[in-house]
């Protein structure tokens, strides 16, 4: 069993963050409105069967967009790793590392989101 459950993002403009990840995961990004039930404004993200979280807007509960503390990595599966980064800058980003081969692993890459988040994307090619 994986030891992750699920994972929250934290963005400041959710319209702006969800343009940013759906041009890099080329994903569809829905945006759902749950500001009356808990001050939050999601974009789901895709989980491909796996372990699922979400974009989260909401200021009330401290949600503030890092480069520092917990890396997630979003799992590009199959896909080119090189063809996401390439989406990167274009779509309001920055690669903070290039591809690096881990070896059996696949590889990996952290870039910096259009709220300022640190976050790994890991593949297979």
């Amino acid at each position: 069993m994986s030891a992750i459950f699920w994972f929250e993002i934290p963005v400041l403009d959710i319209n702006r963050a969800q343009k940013f990840y759906s041009t890099v995961l080329d994903a569809e990004i829905p945006i759902l409105d749950m500001t009356e039930q808990m001050g939050s404004m999601l974009g789901a993200l895709p989980d491909n069967g796996g372990v699922g979280g979400m974009l989260v807007q909401n200021s009330q509960f401290g949600y503030a967009p890092s480069s520092t503390g917990t890396l997630v990595y979003l799992a590009l599966g199959e896909t080119d790793l090189n063809d996401a980064l390439g989406k990167v800058e274009q779509a309001g980003g920055k690669v903070l590392m290039p591809k690096a081969d881990m070896g059996e692993r696949g590889f990996s890459a952290w870039i910096e989101d259009s709220e300022g988040n640190k976050v790994g994307l890991h593949s297979y090619l």
